[in-house]
């Protein structure tokens, strides 16, 4: 079976599935960036895909990235079928193979998926029709490429198009992070001056993933000067798995504090893809301070899947 990067860009060069920010062109990734700008310029609603069905296929519990696929589809005129996972025929035994080919044969021609299982996404798509797109919307600790770019979108409109001046630090838990993933992907693309990563030992990933990155695990050294800061969820089963001491340890030496920000860069933002726990990687003081941009990011949530469904399904 072709990788991911390989299974989403059709012979021609055109989108046909997104999958990963892994190997996108910057073209490509830039135009998307682009037209989700201008949606967001006009508040742009529009019926583009009039009579086309979208199904959000979850087999995760969410609530940002769901509703935001249904509001963005929604604002395309497309008809919207929600999935769950828990009253579905899933839990008679049915694979997630057999229920997207059953949804499909319903006339379903886009599918927005998240499931716990690396790689789940890429195999769908293999199975696919020619003319049946799908989107990641998470798979296991593989990539989040929605999230990687309404995350770009979003500095892009703080400090302009040019990365190549900009220090990025991501903090937490990178090792289980599909999110870090999509992040990193598209900051190494869009050529982003500095990226730093800095957390536990415990729950950063092996070195082939953090290429290029400056890596530490101090939190206050990692900060000075940085423009931009993306915290990560701190997912509380590692605790269970003994990679984390206690919440109070973690929150000591990694959690962001009005305090602690004040090394970073005076105009520096603070980004965080949800759901926080404040108080662990994340004080009010900043979550709600004028530096976050963090409900921004959400707006543009749907900006960024309005774009990507457009181009897929348009």
């Amino acid at each position: 079976m072709m990788s991911a990067p390989d299974a989403q860009i059709d012979a021609t060069g055109r989108l046909r599935h997104l999958l990963t920010l892994e190997g996108l062109p910057r073209t490509t990734l830039e135009g998307l960036l682009d037209r989700a700008q201008t949606m967001v310029d006009a508040g742009e609603v529009n019926a583009r895909l009039a009579g086309i069905a979208v199904c959000t296929l979850f087999f995760e519990p969410s609530t940002r990235t769901r509703l935001s696929f249904q509001r963005a589809a929604q604002r395309l005129g497309a008809d919207v079928l929600g999935f769950d996972a828990s009253t579905s025929s899933t839990t008679k035994g049915e694979t997630a193979l057999d229920t997207f080919r059953n949804i499909e044969a319903m006339g379903v021609r886009g599918f927005v998926v998240r499931h716990s299982d690396d790689g789940a996404v890429a195999t769908l798509a293999a199975a696919a029709a020619p003319d049946t797109a799908l989107i990641n919307a998470g798979d296991g600790r593989s990539a989040h490429p929605t999230q990687g770019l309404l995350d770009m979108l979003t500095l892009r409109q703080a400090k302009g198009g040019d990365f190549s001046g900009l220090k990025v630090v991501i903090v937490g838990d990178v090792r289980h992070s599909r999110v870090a993933r999509s992040d990193l992907h598209a900051l190494r693309t869009l050529g982003a001056g500095e990226i730093r990563v800095c957390g536990p030992a415990s729950l950063l990933p092996d070195a082939a993933m953090l290429a290029g990155c400056t890596i530490s695990h101090d939190f206050d050294a990692a900060l000075e000067g940085v423009d931009a800061v993306m915290m990560l969820r701190l997912q509380r089963e590692r605790m269970a798995e003994g990679l984390v001491d206690s919440l109070e340890d973690y929150h000591r030496d990694y959690g962001l504090d009005a305090r602690r920000l004040r090394r970073a860069a005076r105009d520096a933002v603070v980004l965080h893809p949800g759901p926080m726990n404040r108080g662990v990687e994340i004080d009010d003081d900043v979550a709600d301070g004028p530096q976050s941009l963090i409900l921004r990011q959400v707006a543009n949530g749907v900006a960024a899947r309005m774009a990507v469904l457009e181009t897929l399904l348009g």
